[in-house]
């Protein structure tokens, strides 16, 4: 019997640089062991090691997506450096160069990382992860931020309520991935 296709996209989002080991893996452990697709930015940073925690958990259902920035606005065929990471599964190639500072910009892949998920966990991160946030809000996606030292996530939007646990990122999870397509 072939194995069941999760049918429900948990997006995490965070810095592109730290990679916030302690949180981003209990993160990837979590999201594979609900059986759910795994979506990121496709870099470095929390990308890297929340989607590293979600390919190596065994028995995982879902794969790990990344949806992947270009270069430059003029370097439209040439996928930005250090993507995808190693543990991308599905690389989504795009035609947008934006981030950080210019994360809400429609030239931005942070709208299809909203967009494309169920849910959103957002970890610590800087500027762009803020705008994926903010952007959320916009879209009105579920979301929220794990972390727990308040400091880390304090340029995100004050509507986002921040959890410090797994078992709260959880519940929060919960009703969006039990939902059917």
């Amino acid at each position: 019997m072939p194995p069941t296709l999760a049918q429900h996209t948990v997006g995490v989002m965070g810095s592109g640089t730290d990679e916030h080991e302690e949180f981003a893996r209990a993160i990837g452990e979590l999201v594979a062991d609900l059986g759910v697709n795994l979506l990121t930015g496709g870099g470095g940073g929390v990308m890297t090691s929340v989607s590293r925690a979600f390919t190596r958990r065994p028995g995982r259902a879902g794969i790990c997506i990344g949806i992947i920035p270009r270069e430059s606005e003029s370097e439209r065929g040439t996928p930005k450096a250090g993507y995808p990471n190693e543990f991308v599964e599905l690389a989504i190639y795009t035609h947008l160069p934006y981030s950080g500072a210019q994360g809400a910009h429609d030239l931005s892949r942070n709208h299809i990382n909203v967009l494309s998920s169920d849910a959103i966990i957002a970890l610590p991160g800087e500027e762009g992860t803020a705008s994926e946030v903010a952007l959320a809000l916009h879209y009105r996606k579920p979301v929220i931020a794990f972390s727990p030292i308040a400091k880390l996530v304090e340029r995100f939007p004050k509507l986002v309520r921040r959890v410090e646990s797994i078992e709260a990122v959880t519940e929060f999870l919960y009703p969006y991935i039990t939902k059917r397509s």
